[in-house]
């Protein structure tokens, strides 16, 4: 756990700096603050943000796109939960990326389901024309955002607030353009569905930015802009005062009680969870680190302890808990010893209700994964258990309360889709350094691929030969590579990955957010 924080880490401070020093220095010399620094400011001092899919891409383009350009995440402006969309522009001068695009739609995403405002820091050349293929069309493409723009302006009601601190060209000036207000910085920004060039070209006009869309032009004579400020800094508090008008945030509908801290540091996590992850580990040890000290009311402790289920409280806001145990499950009398981290029926029952009953008493839930999946074999199929598992996924899906997940080790096969896999719309989802996600591990899928080949030399009385031991080997390489939580990251598999000093500050946000929306939270929104 220490080895991968550290390299994830690292990872991180690399990819904040965005197109590099250079070009923030460049930046910063003619006035202007770099992305990360706009940021800071908009949010509350000393206030806790939980940056979403800072690791999208980071292993493709060869390393040229960090973050795919833009900051996307959650914090508190004026106290009150708010999501961020804020271009790189020193990353490619802040252009779309087709992950740029995947980032965007999913921070709309939350700000839609969670009834949050969103804020906009545009500072975008467009579309990244050697990639418009993966930008431009489609279902999913860039016009999905303004789609998205359009919902919440019209019908959810969500607060979309945008400032242009550079460039905002073509069709990602609709961006700002179906947002509630539009604040331009005079001499740096310029909105236009064109620039100078494209116009010459198209007219044979000849003509200036300032002149064409600058902060200026918008305000005084356009009437596109709603705010003329003199510099980044001053846009920023414009921001903020503007969330500060707006309408307070709707009591949690949920538990609450005076918080307390956790009966153990966050950082016992790192000798709790131990280093070969097939290992056992005591997850109610796990959930020492995370909940309200002495706050966990087990739901049928002494059934099917294979699952851990129970009502608690985190930093004083009640949540139904839903953990896997590890290791080996001493059965009741009679019953067979079970293995931990796999999902038998009988726990798939006493999910699927626990879940029910959470959902009617609109208690949040926080799913705690380190699965395997669900049990095979004969009994277990004469149990019924594709049956049981069915009305488990069916409670999980349509359960309307908001969903939060952490991995913390597996996140295999079935069970991990009944756990709240990202499929099925969690609110957020995260995982920490050791988080393996993949439909099976690498020795399980060697053994689905060569078994055959292995049982028929086996009864040859031969060995493998070394053709096979490196197909073999190739398997277990490439699934360790695709089972590293820093792959489900750049794919946007997960919002982020998180170390265990983090958790209890990133839970805390993500529930505060979701809990912004007392309806139903039900795909990326709900009318």
């Amino acid at each position: 756990m220490r080895r991968l924080v550290g390299e994830l880490r690292e990872l991180e401070e690399r990819l904040k700096l965005g197109g590099g020093v250079d070009k923030i220095e460049r930046l910063r010399a003619q006035g202007r603050m770099s992305v990360r620094e706009r940021v800071q400011a908009l949010f509350d001092a000393d206030s806790y943000f939980q940056e979403i899919g800072l690791l999208v891409a980071y292993d493709q383009y060869d390393g040229q796109a960090p973050a795919a350009g833009v900051v996307t995440g959650i914090g508190t402006i004026c106290g009150r939960e708010c999501v961020v969309v804020a271009n790189d522009p020193t990353v490619k001068a802040g252009s779309w990326w087709p992950e740029t695009i995947k980032k965007i739609l999913r921070a709309q995403e939350i700000a839609m389901r969670c009834r949050v405002p969103i804020i906009y820091l545009v500072d975008s050349a467009g579309v990244n024309l050697p990639y418009q293929g993966g930008v431009f069309p489609g279902q999913y493409g860039a016009a999905r955002i303004f789609f998205y723009n359009s919902v919440m302006r019209r019908y959810l009601k969500v607060p979309q607030l945008a400032a242009v601190m550079g460039q905002c060209v073509a069709g990602g000036a609709y961006l700002p353009a179906l947002s509630d207000s539009i604040i331009m910085v005079e001499k740096t920004s310029f909105m236009g569905l064109g620039g100078p060039n494209l116009v010459k070209g198209a007219t044979g006009q000849t003509v200036d930015s300032e002149s064409l869309g600058g902060a200026t032009m918008h305000n005084e004579i356009s009437g596109v802009a709603h705010y003329r400020v003199p510099n980044d800094a001053a846009a920023i508090a414009k921001l903020r005062d503007l969330v500060s008008l707006l309408p307070p945030k709707p009591v949690p509908k949920t538990g609450v009680c005076p918080p307390k801290q956790p009966a153990r540091p966050e950082t016992d996590i790192y000798e709790i969870v131990p280093e070969d992850h097939r290992l056992p580990y005591d997850m109610r040890a796990v959930l020492d680190c995370i909940l309200d000290e002495g706050s966990l009311i087990e739901f049928q402790a002494d059934y099917a302890k294979e699952v851990i289920t129970g009502h608690a409280y985190i930093a004083g806001l009640a949540i139904g808990v839903i953990a896997n145990q590890r290791g080996l499950i001493k059965g009741a009398k009679g019953k067979p010893t079970k293995f931990g981290g796999i999902i038998y029926t009988d726990s798939a029952e006493k999910v699927a209700y626990f879940i029910e009953t959470c959902n009617r008493q609109g208690t949040p839930l926080l799913f705690i994964q380190d699965v395997s999946g669900f049990m095979v074999g004969v009994e277990a199929e004469q149990s019924g258990i594709i049956r049981a598992g069915a009305r488990f996924v069916e409670a999980m899906a349509t359960a309307t309360v908001p969903k939060l997940v952490l991995t913390v080790n597996h996140a295999s096969g079935a069970g991990y889709y009944a756990m709240a896999g990202q499929g099925f719309d969690p609110d957020f989802i995260f995982t920490l350094p050791t988080g393996r996600m993949g439909v099976m591990e690498g020795e399980s899928a060697v053994m689905a691929l060569f078994s055959a080949q292995l049982e028929k030399l086996k009864r040859e009385g031969k060995e493998p030969d070394q053709e096979l031991k490196s197909a073999m080997e190739s398997v277990r390489a490439d699934y360790e590579h695709q089972l590293d939580a820093r792959f489900a990251a750049a794919r946007g598999f997960v919002d982020a990955v998180i170390i265990p000093e983090q958790i209890r500050n990133c839970l805390e946000l993500a529930l505060k957010t979701a809990l912004n929306n007392p309806g139903p939270h039900l795909g990326p929104f709900a009318m």
